[in-house]
């Protein structure tokens, strides 16, 4: 059983550039977890007793926090990130929804979908499945997280023209984009449009020392109170209610059997998006260290994360690349730079949350919309048409169905179509390796020997030559090739060059076996050792042929059927010459039978 312990990680080596790491990552957490928190809050409708920042912050502290402190990557900042805000939006806009008589029963449910999530990774971890999380077509994971960036960027819409969420998901925002470009909020839009404007503009040696999001944040703050005092209208985080400062209430899980099922999934998915996450992060800040993350106590770490979130009302995490590399370029190497950064967010929280009640909510938007653009996997649209058409109608068949239909179909039928493809390829490239020869041939690698054996067969030796794995596409191979077999005498089914034969292929081996038997033909079996002897054992297959033809050597294979067969090739050899024919089959070389037994 892997070991929990916390002291592994934590240690004062590097105390100042960890603390410096930090800070400057706290920074950077505090608008992108009020920016991710409000968004949620807007697209569920506001729902009362749901305060979007405090529950962003809240996730930012203790998904950071026990990540931090039981992760497997030092150096990784864990917090709500953009993809994982997408997924758990859709949670609370439908749970929400399923309950409009009674949202906070629909928020409990959100919430505990976010443990059973933590839950789900713990497991991941425990079980040491930390290195296939990220075993997926990278087709899929572009297409799923750049359908994730376009439905974050469709979401900030309405607050980015001054308009709140119409509800409806992200085809009802769609459908209110007319009406929200023909009643635009002229000083909100500007303020969304100088934040990205900031955020795009900002100078690399200013970004080095203060983070371009900070920046955004307080200017556009600062223009939202001198547009306010004009008498301009403009909407806050405190406009849509009170924020609760203290510490949060607990949220205990709460279940219906009505929406177990859809909250199963839901936390599966949340689950399996968050490793993928907080994996592909923990490569990046290997890359920027030279070190070797922990996969399956990171996933640990991650879980315990995302259970304690869920359980004071905070939401779901995972790794966050911009903030990981910001904390590894400012000096962090251990884990107290995580730690620090979570207690830096609790000191707001507690005491500092009444002032972000004044920051604009066009200012978030701007924030968020320009994470949504930074999701899209630009480099690979611009170029997957180049790399693979196939590849490029998975890609975009996964964006169409995240942005339009579901983010579980979208993942479950680009990973179905990819592997249908992959199969087929393996197919195609196995297949080839499926021969059958009845004469010297440059397609089977054969000693001279062999070929003046195999050619002295007179064509009444069928050599089946199999090389490579035997994946359960090649029986198709196996069986074409067993239909299209010249008349023989002999068959060697030679297993030499296969380290892996599926059920299947077995099965086609054994039917091409059983065939030339029924048919009274010889049968030897070269090659076939451990696994692969008792596949065939368990079949029955060997308990068809003698002993003596399970063989280890191809040459004595081939010595051995020309023994079998010699008095029908002197029988051709008296033909030929009765027909005046040059041909003669020398036999005088043939040796008796060798005698192997069993080779293992």
């Amino acid at each position: 059983m892997m070991k929990l312990n916390p002291f592994n990680v934590i240690n004062t080596s590097n105390l100042r550039g960890d603390i410096f790491g930090g800070v400057t990552a706290a920074v950077i957490a505090l608008p992108m977890a009020l920016a991710f928190g409000v968004g949620i809050a807007s697209a569920a409708g506001n729902p009362p007793g749901f305060s979007g920042a405090q529950a962003g912050l809240y996730g930012a502290v203790l998904v950071g926090l026990f990540a931090a402190i039981f992760g497997g990557t030092p150096t990784l900042i864990s917090e709500p990130t953009g993809p994982m805000t997408v997924v758990m939006t859709t949670i609370v806009v439908s749970l929400v929804a399923a309950y409009p008589d009674d949202p906070g029963l629909g928020l409990a449910m959100s919430f505990t979908v976010v443990m059973m999530a933590g839950l789900f990774q713990i497991a991941f971890g425990l079980l040491r499945l930390g290195k296939y999380i990220t075993l997926m077509p990278y087709t899929v994971i572009s297409g799923f997280m750049s359908g994730i960036g376009i439905i974050l960027i469709i979401l900030q819409l309405p607050p980015f023209l001054g308009h709140g969420n119409p509800g409806g998901g992200v085809i009802g925002i769609l459908q209110n984009v007319p009406r929200f470009l023909g009643d635009i909020k002229p000083i909100e839009t500007i303020l969304a449009g100088i934040t990205m404007a900031i955020l795009y503009l900002t100078p690399a040696k200013v970004k080095q020392y203060v983070p371009a999001q900070l920046v955004a944040l307080v200017i556009g703050t600062v223009m939202a109170f001198i547009f306010a005092s004009s008498g301009a209208d403009i909407r806050t985080i405190g406009s849509l209610g009170e924020i609760p400062s203290g510490l949060p209430q607990l949220q205990m899980p709460v279940f219906t059997f009505k929406e177990f099922n859809l909250m199963f999934v839901d936390a599966v998915v949340l689950g399996m998006l968050g490793c993928i996450d907080a994996l592909l992060t923990s490569v990046v800040a290997d890359s920027l260290t030279r070190t070797q993350h922990d996969s399956d106590k990171e996933l640990i770490g991650q879980g315990i994360g995302n259970v304690f979130s869920g359980l004071f009302g905070g939401l779901p995490g995972a790794g966050a690349t911009m903030g990981t590399v910001v904390n590894i370029n400012t000096g962090a190497k251990t884990a107290v730079s995580g730690i620090s950064r979570a207690l830096i967010l609790l000191v707001i929280v507690l005491f500092a949350s009444g002032v972000t009640k004044v920051i604009p909510l066009a200012v978030l938007a701007g924030i968020a919309l320009q994470v949504g653009i930074k999701i899209i996997d630009w480099s690979f649209l611009k170029r997957a048409h180049q790399v693979s058409l196939k590849g490029a109608a998975i890609m975009y068949g996964v964006i169409g169905l995240t942005v339009f239909v579901d983010l579980i179909a979208a993942v479950g039928v680009g990973v179905f179509v990819a592997n249908i493809l992959t199969i087929e390829n393996l197919t195609n490239l196995r297949s080839e390796n499926v021969k059958t020869v009845t004469d010297a041939d440059d397609r089977i690698d054969m000693t001279e020997e062999e070929k003046d054996l195999l050619d002295r067969g007179n064509n009444r030796i069928l050599l089946f030559h199999l090389d490579g794995p035997m994946i359960f596409g090649v029986s198709k191979a196996i069986a074409r090739q067993q239909t299209a077999m010249a008349d023989h005498d002999v068959l060697i089914m030679d297993l030499s060059d296969v380290p892996h034969m599926g059920v299947t292929a077995s099965l086609a081996i054994e039917n091409a076996i059983k065939e030339a038997c029924d048919n009274g033909r010889h049968v030897f079996i070269v090659g076939a050792a451990g696994k692969i002897k008792r596949r065939l054992e368990k079949l029955g297959v060997l308990e068809m042929l003698p002993p003596q033809h399970l063989l280890m050597d191809r040459k004595d294979a081939l010595k051995q059927a020309l023994f079998l067969i010699s008095d029908a090739i002197e029988a051709d050899n008296a033909e030929a010459k009765a027909n005046g024919s040059n041909y003669v089959v020398d036999l005088k070389n043939n040796v008796p039978p060798v005698e192997t037994g069993d080779p293992s």
